[in-house]
């Protein structure tokens, strides 16, 4: 089993400190947990036990991955966590959970589970409503900004897949633009089939697995993009991984000085300025070492998190006064983008919150480039809980599913400690696909094949398929 490129302590202890994600200590990450205060516990006894939570975190997913079927790995995490009340686990364990939970589709449950809060700090602008700023589409604005650019630098929250949304939908307008090479954080190097192949497995990087992301990389490929592993995976934290993985993209430009680039990489990663882990980021060091200053799109910051308390005050405001159903960002007569770390990020996105439709987020259309498929239980033969995953008809089985969700029946009569996917209750949901042809199999709880059938999904026709 291949490290995960960044642990997970740090980035909970730290790294959000660096993308201005983090709330005064304690700590606030996880939905539904909060730090002990100083009262409760002393900082060097809960530190100790988030060590102890991390230590048990990485055993219990590395047991689950070598479960066979997704299903049966998502499992055990969920029902590891629900067993366990313990604070400082749950708050750690939190986040691993979250990660399978976006890879089975369950985007609301990540964002449940794994959720840091992003309060107002000393370093933020004025807020956009405060005058002299108007709301614009963020796809608008960015094509703008990316005009003649060598570079274009997106960030993501891995636990929260909406912030991958607006980079799918980008791409083929960047490709349009010239852009020709994409480099992700965490595809692995040891994947040298993937261009050839035409998309991703989950052998091709860890993130990789949910579907959106696999979309993010299938829909580079197929553009033309030459996709690129440029994060290093043995480097740990701080300077050492940042230099590494800067150099990696400052290459490129050394072997094709023609060359334009879009990168999607982790939070604050891509700032331009400002301690990073009590050195610099991945963004300063690839400008310090190509001498290309990228332009960087802030969109973890401005989504919706768990809580309404874990939402910036300007969101709140911001989506009350503004209720576009679509990304936005805001820029001035001059056209110049509003950002709520100047210097350190040339544009931030606003994501709209979420409406839930068949216990899915109705962003999962993509801005409705996807299309609505509804899946019901039949096709799980009365097997419960059931995996439907969709992938296109062209890719091999192991390619990373276009979109997936659980099916289950919950069972009142059955003993807590066996209701497994409590938030899953439903034998219909939907999938959102792209236009075109999909082989859609439903799986039983160790990945065995239950039924299978090719559908083709047609541009405007998502009230049909919505209705099935």
């Amino acid at each position: 089993m291949r490290r995960i490129f960044m642990p997970i302590l740090p980035f909970v202890l730290g790294v959000c400190a660096a993308a201005g994600a983090l709330v005064p200590a304690p700590l606030r990450a996880n939905g539904d947990q909060t730090s002990p205060t100083a009262n409760e516990i002393t900082p060097s006894e809960w530190r100790r036990l988030q060590l102890a939570a991390a230590d048990k975190s990485d055993e219990i997913m590395h047991r689950a991955q070598k479960l066979p079927g997704l299903l049966a790995q998502y499992i055990l995490m969920q029902s590891t966590y629900d067993s366990n009340d313990q604070r400082a686990f749950r708050l750690i364990f939190g986040q691993y959970l979250s990660w399978f939970q976006t890879w089975i589709g369950d985007y609301d449950g990540a964002r449940k589970s794994f959720s840091i809060a992003q309060p107002a700090q000393a370093d933020d602008g004025p807020s956009p409503l405060s005058g002299g700023y108007h709301a614009q589409p963020a796809d608008e604005v960015i094509l703008r900004l990316a005009h003649g650019r060598k570079a274009v630098f997106f960030n993501e929250a891995h636990s929260a897949p909406i912030t991958r949304t607006l980079t799918v939908e980008l791409l083929g307008r960047l490709r349009a633009e010239g852009f020709n090479y994409f480099a992700a954080e965490t595809l692995y190097v040891g994947d040298k089939d993937l261009q050839k192949r035409g998309y991703a497995t989950a052998k091709s990087g860890f993130y990789v697995s949910e579907p959106i992301y696999g979309e993010m990389v299938r829909t580079a490929l197929a553009l033309g993009f030459k996709v690129i592993a440029y994060d290093a995976e043995n480097a740990g934290v701080g300077d050492p991984r940042e230099k590494e993985g800067a150099q990696a993209l400052a290459q490129i430009f050394k072997r094709d000085p023609a060359a334009r680039l879009v990168v999607n990489a982790g939070f604050a990663h891509i700032q331009k300025k400002g301690k990073y882990l009590g050195g610099s980021s991945m963004a300063e060091f690839f400008e310090r070492l190509s001498g290309i200053e990228p332009l960087a799109i802030e969109q973890t910051m401005m989504i919706q998190h768990a809580r309404t308390d874990q939402d910036h005050p300007y969101y709140l405001a911001v989506t009350q006064a503004n209720r576009a159903a679509h990304p936005f960002a805001y820029v001035n007569a001059a056209g110049e983008a509003w950002t709520l770390k100047p210097g350190a990020y040339d544009v931030s996105v606003f994501f709209p919150t979420a409406t839930i439709v068949d216990n899915r987020p109705d962003w999962v259309s993509l801005d409705g480039t996807r299309i609505a498929y509804r899946v019901g239980g039949d096709a799980c033969r009365a097997v419960f809980p059931c995996l439907i995953e969709a992938r296109h008809s062209a890719d091999g089985e192991d390619a990373v599913a276009a979109d997936r969700v659980v099916l289950n029946v919950i069972d009142l009569n059955t003993p807590i400690s066996e209701r497994m996917l409590v938030n899953h209750g439903s034998t219909e949901s939907r999938l959102y696909l792209f236009p075109g042809s999909y082989r859609v199999s439903a799986l039983d709880r160790v990945g065995r094949t239950l039924t299978s059938k090719t559908i083709d999904v047609a541009a405007g026709e998502g009230a049909k398929a919505a209705a099935r």
